[in-house]
């Protein structure tokens, strides 16, 4: 499965989703922008890795995670073999969503402090 690519800006935090890579760069505030590398940030693991359960043709989705005002998961997204699909979160939203189950899907979860993580459907 080829991964999701996400590049930041260093400066105001914008993201933007990379369809397709090209040869040229991605520039925001007047700086080159960085690839965003998921599980690369000190922080607890348990508390940022989206996990999930098989049920039945399904896969139900969780984040075991505070959604605190300052401190939350903005968004959760699979990335499937012909789709991606997403959820946008809220502080006081449970950070959970159901997808048909496909192996080697890949689950990222972006926290707003603590950036981007990631596990593979098996």
């Amino acid at each position: 499965m080829k991964e999701l690519v996400l590049k930041r800006c260093k400066k105001c935090g914008a993201l933007v989703k990379v369809l397709e890579e090209g040869a040229g760069k991605y520039i925001c505030c007047g700086e080159e922008m960085e690839i965003l590398k998921a599980n690369s940030t000190d922080a607890a693991f348990e508390k940022h890795v989206p996990t999930y359960e098989k049920e039945g043709e399904n896969i139900h989705i969780k984040v075991n995670h505070v959604m605190e005002e300052e401190h939350y998961i903005e968004w959760i997204l699979v990335k499937m073999e012909k789709e991606n699909r997403e959820v946008l979160l809220q502080p006081g939203d449970t950070p959970e969503m159901i997808v048909p189950y496909e192996k080697g899907a890949l689950i990222y979860a972006y926290c707003n402090k603590h950036g981007l993580w990631k596990t593979e459907v098996e």
